[in-house]
């Protein structure tokens, strides 16, 4: 993963990259092409995800039943899989959106703490 700026940008977080793909797919099927795109576009090239690390956590997720897969035609007249988010994966984005709510809140609120008294 790399930045805009040419800095190296961390590994993302556990369980970040779950919620990122159910929040990607909110907006409609995609491929996991669309997937990919969607993250870069959203974050400004922040972050960006391997092929290696994109289409394992797909296959988790349909798994979990959190998405939906199904053969179509892509843009350019291939065959690609395209996934769809179920009304259990809306349920859990809801969930995992409001867990990284907090989480970020705590996380900021430390940042911004002062020194013990």
């Amino acid at each position: 993963m790399g930045a805009k700026t040419g800095q190296a940008v961390p590994d993302i977080l556990r369980g970040t990259l779950d919620l990122l793909i159910l929040k990607a797919l909110s907006w409609g099927p995609t491929h996991g092409y669309g997937v990919a795109r969607w993250l870069e576009q959203a974050t400004d090239d922040a972050l960006a995800v391997g092929e290696g690390t994109l289409y394992p956590a797909l296959h988790r997720l349909e798994e979990r039943g959190w998405i939906a897969a199904t053969w179509g035609t892509s843009e350019n007249n291939r065959q690609a899989k395209f996934y769809s988010l179920t009304r259990p994966g809306r349920a859990q984005l809801r969930v995992e959106t409001a867990n990284w709510r907090r989480y970020a809140t705590a996380v900021f609120a430390a940042l911004d703490a002062s020194a013990l008294k």
